[in-house]
């Protein structure tokens, strides 16, 4: 369903001016010193996605597809381009400022007719709509380039929006160059702009490094274009938050923790239940069903798929899995895999990669289960171990019991038949296959397949000496 704001911004661009075309560039070669990572700061996860591609994400939202957008990279390009499979980037080899940066990608948009977006790879808050008001305010025309500004009560660091008595942006001053009464001015550029891309590609040849840096700045644009009469407005913000940079390890735990809390809001508002969203820990791809309840101390991640009227318990840990309707979780782990409608797993239970509970299956306290179904009906209540198996619909198996699948070199299946009752410390040795119903004594070991309707009893005789004690 669209939201309300997403419907207002296309009345107001069908009503307004037509849609002029959008490119983006984000610059994102900084080196990251403050990080004390080997990991490039942009690809540090907030929320558990890397914040560039959480931008990729949220711009190609607004409609700029990945032939629309280009990356400046720069120190440990390399990470970046092995783990990001489509990205258009250019190299920044020398970091001599956001002037320099945008320079490099003019060949990318200097013959473009339309707007480009100018943003960072390290300011993953900022939100959709902030993007589509800006696309809106520079569709409609009246301006060379719109910068994204915001009022701050102490602006103290931060660039200074000159403006003239027609609102027009006369120039962006920095602290360190700014007089005492522009010190005063409240309103602060955020660094993010849309220009037009053929006026972009002109000016940015035109700035000069004469500062104390020697670095080219992006800013230098502005004043360049207003002094050729080029129109340069502003769209303000309220919420400066989005628009904070990520530069070391604690501003990526703050910014972790408001994606966190804008998800569990997300959810909550789309008829989730969670105890304790303070201590509730669910990541940006993580899609959950109406009336699913969530405990706090839990951590569901990575491509997570919840139904609807789930429990998930405290403690608990669920990645990159699909979970039915109507499942109860109790303090387990489950890694990539399926647990379907009706089945209910642990306490203390760890599903690992390519477990498959089917309906109304019970797996309980101390039950490990590897690369497995187990259809529908199956018990396994207890210290279990279950891997490289076929477990058939209606089985009980007892507590202790193990498919002893690796031999030390390969690892081989366990194929187990329907209506089984397995005793308790059994031990199934791989490969084997039982029949339907099949009832296997308590203690035995099975070492060759079994055909249905049997009883096998595989325990060694019991010897009693008595009166061995005393001797």
């Amino acid at each position: 369903m669209m939201r309300k704001s997403d419907i207002l911004y296309i009345i107001k661009l069908v009503e307004g001016c037509g849609l002029t075309m959008i490119k983006a560039i984000i610059l994102a070669a900084g080196k990251g010193t403050r990080m004390k990572s080997n990991i490039p700061k942009v690809m540090h996860k907030v929320n558990g996605m890397p914040m560039l591609v959480r931008i990729f994400n949220t711009l190609s939202q607004v409609g700029i597809s990945t032939e629309n957008l280009i990356t400046v990279l720069g120190d440990k390009k390399e990470y970046i381009i092995k783990n990001i499979s489509e990205i258009s980037y250019v190299v920044q080899e020398e970091q001599l400022g956001t002037g320099h940066a945008v320079k490099i990608a003019k060949k990318y948009f200097e013959n473009f007719d339309g707007g480009v977006i100018i943003t960072y790879g390290d300011a993953p808050l900022i939100k959709k709509s902030t993007y589509e008001k800006l696309i809106f305010d520079f569709n409609k025309g009246q301006s060379g380039a719109v910068i994204v500004t915001t009022h701050l009560e102490n602006p103290f660091g931060y660039g200074r929006v000159i403006k003239n008595a027609q609102g027009e942006v006369e120039r962006v001053v920095e602290e360190k160059d700014a007089s005492v009464q522009e010190k005063k001015i409240t309103e602060i550029n955020t660094g993010l702009y849309c220009i037009n891309a053929k006026k972009l590609a002109y000016y940015i040849e035109q700035v000069k490094n004469n500062n104390v840096k020697n670095e080219y700045y992006l800013t230098d644009v502005v004043e360049l274009m207003y002094q050729a009469g080029e129109g340069v407005s502003t769209l303000e913000i309220e919420e400066f938050e989005q628009m904070v940079g990520v530069n070391d390890k604690v501003q990526l735990a703050e910014v972790s923790e408001v994606l966190r809390r804008e998800k569990n809001r997300e959810l909550m508002e789309s008829g989730v239940i969670l105890i304790d969203p303070s201590h509730t820990y669910i990541e940006e791809s993580v899609q959950i069903g109406q009336d699913t309840v969530v405990y706090p101390n839990t951590f569901i991640t990575g491509d997570t798929h919840i139904g609807t009227n789930t429990v998930i318990l405290e403690g608990s840990r669920i990645e990159n899995s699909k979970i039915g309707s109507h499942v109860k979780i109790k303090s387990s782990v489950i890694e990539e895999s399926i647990v379907e409608d009706y089945s209910d797993v642990g306490p203390f239970a760890h599903l690992r990669p390519l477990a498959h509970l089917k309906e109304h299956v019970h797996v309980g306290n101390f039950v490990e289960v590897k690369k497995s179904t187990l259809e529908k009906g199956v018990k396994c209540g207890h210290l279990t171990y279950i891997g490289d198996a076929s477990v058939g619909e209606g089985t009980n198996i007892g507590c202790g019991t193990i498919t002893c699948n690796y031999d030390g070199k390969k690892k081989y299946q366990t194929i187990i038949g329907k209506n089984n009752f397995i005793g308790s410390d059994t031990k199934f040795v791989a490969p084997v296959k039982t029949g339907d119903n099949v009832l296997v004594g308590a203690g035995t070991v099975l070492n060759r397949d079994i055909p249905s309707d049997c009883l096998v009893v595989g325990r060694p005789a019991l010897t009693v000496k008595e009166n061995y004690f005393k001797k």
